[in-house]
C-alpha cells in the first residue's frame, strides 16, 4: 500500500494539473482578446513559462530549508493571489496586470512540479515507481473534469467571457492548500538540511543523472511541440475544433491514464528498458503523421505521443532519484526541473513557427534526432554504470 499522504498527494496533482489545463486554454485566448496589440496577444503565456522555469530552482532550494509542506504551501499560496488578480485584471481589461498574474500562476505551476518528487520520500521503500505512477494518474481526472470545466466556466460571469475560469481556478487553489495543510508530509532530515551538496560539475559528471535529465527534458519538448502544433495542422487540413478537441482531450489521457501501471511495468522490466519504450512510441508517432492526416491517424499519433511522454518523463524521474545523496537533493532536482521545464518553454514557443515553416510533416521528422540522442544516453548510462535497468 503506499498509504494515505501519497493518495493525498495524487488528489492535489489532479486539482493541480486541471488548473494548469485551464489555464493553457484560456490564457491565449484572454491575451488576444485585451492586449494592445495583435504582438502582444502571446505574452501572458510566455510568462506564465517564464514564471515556472524560474521558480524550479528556488523551489528545489526552499524545500531544504523549509521542507515540502511549506514550500506547497507557499505555491498554493501564490497561486490563489495569481488567480485572484487574473480575475480582477480581467473585468478591468488590464493587459500588463493579467501578464502579471500569469507570471505569478507559472510560479505556482513551477513549485507544484515537486508533488512528485515528495510522492517518493512519503512512499514505502521500493515502491518510487509506483508512487510517482499514482501522482501522474491524477491527470486522468483533469483530463475527465477540465473540458466540462472549461465550457460551465466560460460565461460563469454573466457578460463576462473567460472570467469564471479563474474564479474556478481560485476555488481549485482553495481545495489543494487545504488538502495540503492536512497531509502528513515528512519533514527534511537533518542530513538533507545540514549535508554539503556537491557541485554541479560533479552531479553531472554521473552518466545516469546526465541520462535522466536529456531523457526527460527531451521527451517533454517532443510531446509539448508536437502536440501545440497538431491543431494548427488539423487546422488546415479542414478538421473542425471539435474535432481537434476530441484528438487532444484523448492526448491527455494517453500522457495520464498509463500512470496507473507504468510503475508496475518499471518494477517488472527496468526503468531504462521503459524510457526506451517510451522513445519508441515517439518514434511510433512520428511515423504515423507521415503517412496520413485523416482524423484516426491524428487521434492514433496523439495517443502514442502521450503514452510516450508518460514512459519517459516517469521512468527519467525515477532513474534522477538514483543519482542523489541527501545532501544533493534539493539542487538535483532544481536542476532536473528547470532544464526539462525549460526545454517543453521553448518547444511550445517554436511550435507554432516550425509549423508554418517547415509544415506537419517535417516539423516530426525535425524530432528524430533528439529522440536518438536521448535513447543513446540511457543505453550509454546503463552500460557505464554496470546497470541493466
Amino acid at each position: 500500500m503506499l498509504g494515505l499522504t501519497v493518495w493525498g498527494l495524487s488528489l492535489g496533482q489532479a486539482l493541480l494539473i486541471t488548473g494548469n489545463i485551464l489555464l493553457v486554454s484560456v490564457t491565449a485566448l484572454v491575451g488576444n482578446k485585451i492586449s494592445p496589440s495583435a504582438d502582444l496577444a502571446t505574452v501572458p503565456v510566455a510568462l506564465q513559462f517564464i514564471g515556472l522555469m524560474g521558480a524550479t530552482l528556488p523551489a528545489a532550494l526552499l524545500v531544504r530549508l523549509l521542507g515540502r509542506k511549506k514550500v506547497f504551501l507557499i505555491g498554493n499560496s501564490i497561486g490563489l493571489c495569481g488567480a485572484a488578480l487574473a480575475y480582477y485584471a480581467l473585468n478591468q481589461s488590464d493587459f500588463w496586470l493579467f501578464c502579471l498574474s500569469t507570471f505569478l500562476l507559472g510560479v505556482a505551476i513551477g513549485i507544484g512540479q515537486q508533488y512528485r518528487f515528495a510522492a517518493v520520500e512519503n512512499s514505502p521503500e521500493g515502491k518510487g515507481p509506483q508512487a510517482i505512477s499514482l501522482i501522474m494518474g491524477g491527470g486522468v481526472l483533469a483530463a475527465i473534469l477540465d473540458p466540462n470545466l472549461a465550457v460551465w466556466s466560460e460565461y460563469i460571469i454573466p457578460d463576462t467571457q473567460y472570467v469564471g475560469a479563474f474564479a474556478a481556478l481560485f476555488v481549485l487553489y482553495v481545495i489543494t492548500t487545504l488538502l495540503v495543510a492536512v497531509l502528513p508530509l515528512k519533514p527534511a532530515s537533518l542530513e538533507e538540511q545540514t549535508g554539503t551538496p556537491r557541485s554541479y560539475k560533479e552531479l553531472l559528471s554521473q552518466p545516469l543523472l546526465l541520462a535522466s535529465i536529456i531523457s526527460g527534458a527531451i521527451g517533454y519538448a517532443v510531446m509539448v511541440l508536437i502536440m501545440t502544433a497538431t491543431p494548427l495542422a488539423m487546422h488546415s487540413h479542414g478538421f473542425h475544433f471539435g474535432h481537434t478537441a476530441s484528438v487532444i482531450q484523448w492526448h491527455v489521457l494517453g500522457m495520464f491514464a498509463p500512470s496507473f501501471f507504468t510503475g508496475h511495468l518499471i518494477k517488472k522490466f527496468g526503468t531504462s528498458n521503459i524510457v526506451q519504450a517510451g522513445c519508441l512510441l515517439l518514434i511510433a508517432c512520428i511515423l504515423l503523421n507521415q503517412f496520413g492526416t485523416s482524423y484516426w491517424y491524428f487521434w492514433t499519433a496523439l495517443v502514442f505521443l502521450g503514452i510516450g511522454w508518460n514512459f519517459t518523463f516517469i521512468g527519467a524521474t525515477n532513474l534522477l532519484t538514483q543519482t542523489y545523496q541527501p545532501a544533493d537533493k534539493a539542487k538535483t532536482q532544481g536542476l532536473n526541473d528547470f532544464l526539462v521545464f525549460g526545454s517543453s518553454a521553448v518547444a511550445s514557443i517554436l511550435a507554432g513557427y516550425w509549423q508554418s515553416l517547415f509544415g506537419w510533416e517535417i516539423l516530426n521528422l525535425l524530432m528524430l534526432p533528439a529522440i536518438f540522442i536521448a535513447m543513446f544516453a540511457v543505453y550509454l548510462s546503463m552500460k557505464q554504470s554496470g546497470k541493466t535497468a
